[in-house]
């Protein structure tokens, strides 16, 4: 095998920008600063085992070591082709090659795409799980009020550029206690979107108890994005979501779940589980609201950062969680390869992420393309953050605080000393949840490692996935995919 002289001096692998995942018989790798994949055949997997060989006795891979590996097996031109091909992606560096020092830009433009409206602390539930710390009975709840929210959409307006879609997510508490006003605004924001040439999508965020044949047909004549607040069978939902006096809520809910579930139309109803201390049967709870109750799509948030510990899931409980992540993942699959979605909201959105090559450089929108606003009118990072200690943003009256949002978001960006700045998948998670960081180590900039194990291997069990699709029927991802974007549910 003959080598020109820069090749000659050896190769080193970079685990910064190649990672590979084994699918059955084949080996996917997967390109980290795009969320890129790439098949790679037996002398790219081949060539790839050797650069890693290499770099864990942390010493380039040389002439010597190729000749040795593949000569009287591969030509010289295909293993220089295959070479050149890492180089370009990255996942080769020339002997020493130095990486550049990483720049962080200044942030000073904050294009909104959405706004939520907290209309009210009030809630008629008491789910000792909730997140929110202004939560409050429904008497003791503060409303939000037009004039507030009236407000909150100009600056939507004036703050989203040239985009052509905006949208406005009511929240509480429960919403739905302030239907009258939600109605009101909606007539407002659909009149000044007009007026400036905007299209409004409303979403909402309830827990079904107030829901009425009135108010679905409404919500469903202004196509709302719905998503309920559903725990699972009896005995699952009644161990945390249970009334102000008490008593379980299953059987008011299912009953008007399957009212609405019967009567909507417009946009597809999810339900979004809250999974806490000893409820890990995953695949119950989705076979009840998916399979009986008949909800298009069904997402799971395991509780690991409660204020309160007793329910938060331990690692083992976590562990049987992902579990059943994983089983429920082979069905969607199975299901997918014959051309059909079982919605499983969780790795549904991963799948949305892998197919688009979505590389987040920030863990979600909240900041910069989301806002959330409390009954004062102030600017929260997101809607689980009102009420909280941590500062505001800026006020619907006065604008967003540009140079304060700024400067926290650039903080998030900047991935030096943390052991984000070498995980595989840090363009899909980002460090995480900023809400689930501040709830469990108080600080929201902080990466949720206790999450980071359990989330690469899920990542690594998504590509697999993905990948067994994209080979047995690509056209799911035509039918399934892009029919979701711009209306995906909140995780």
């Amino acid at each position: 095998m003959v080598m020109n002289a820069a090749q000659a001096k050896g190769f080193e692998f970079d685990p910064l920008v190649g990672h590979d995942v084994t699918v059955g018989e084949r080996r996917v790798l997967f390109h980290i600063p795009t969320t890129g994949l790439f098949d790679l055949d037996p002398l790219s997997a081949e060539l790839l085992d050797a650069l890693k060989d290499s770099h864990a006795q942390s010493r380039p891979l040389r002439a010597e070591d190729l000749r040795g590996r593949f000569d009287g097996r591969y030509h010289v031109d295909e293993v220089l082709s295959v070479i050149e091909d890492f180089t370009a992606l990255g996942v080769i560096r020339r002997g020493a090659e130095a990486r550049g020092p990483v720049s962080l830009p200044k942030v000073e433009k904050f294009p909104l795409s959405t706004i939520v409206l907290n209309m009210t602390t009030g809630c008629n539930l008491a789910c000792g799980y909730c997140y929110k710390e202004d939560l409050a009975t429904p008497k003791a709840g503060e409303d939000m009020d037009f004039e507030t929210a009236v407000e909150a959409i100009e600056l939507l307006l004036a703050q989203s550029g040239p985009r052509d879609r905006v949208n406005i997510v009511f929240f509480g508490g429960e919403p739905l206690r302030k239907f009258r006003e939600i109605r009101r605004i909606v007539e407002h924001a659909e009149r000044r979107c007009g007026e400036a040439g905007k299209i409004p999508d409303f979403s909402l965020t309830t827990n079904a108890t107030l829901l009425t044949e009135e108010i679905v047909d409404w919500l469903d004549a202004h196509r709302f994005g719905l998503a309920i607040s559903m725990d699972g069978p009896k005995a699952i939902h009644d161990l945390r979501r249970v009334t102000v006096g008490g008593r379980g809520s299953y059987d008011l809910v299912a009953k008007k779940v399957r009212m609405a579930l019967d009567r909507y139309r417009s946009r597809p109803v999810g339900a979004r589980v809250t999974l806490t201390a000893g409820v890990t049967d995953v695949e119950a709870i989705h076979h009840h609201l998916r399979d009986e109750l008949g909800f298009a799509e069904v997402g799971y948030a395991p509780v690991t950062a409660a204020d309160n510990a007793i329910f938060n899931l331990n690692e083992a409980e976590l562990a049987e969680v992902f579990a059943g992540f994983k089983r429920l993942g082979r069905a969607y699959r199975d299901a997918a390869i014959q051309g059909r979605n079982t919605g499983f909201s969780n790795l549904h959105q991963l799948m949305t992420d892998l197919h688009d090559g979505t590389r987040k450089a920030l863990p979600c929108g909240a900041g910069v393309g989301m806002l959330a606003v409390d009954k004062d009118g102030d600017l929260n990072l997101c809607h689980r953050f009102t009420g909280s200690g941590l500062p505001t943003f800026g006020n619907v009256r006065d604008g967003i605080d540009k140079e304060m949002l700024g400067d926290f978001v650039v903080q998030r960006l900047d991935r030096e000393g943390t052991h984000c700045a070498s995980c595989h998948i840090r363009n899909l998670c980002a460090g995480g949840c900023y809400h689930e960081s501040y709830a469990r180590y108080g600080d929201p900039q902080h990466p949720t490692y206790h999450y980071c194990s359990v989330m690469r291997d899920w990542v690594d069990f998504g590509i697999a996935v993905y990948s067994e699709i994209l080979a047995a029927n690509p056209r799911f991802f035509d039918d399934h995919i892009a029919p979701r974007r711009g209306a995906r549910m909140e995780a």
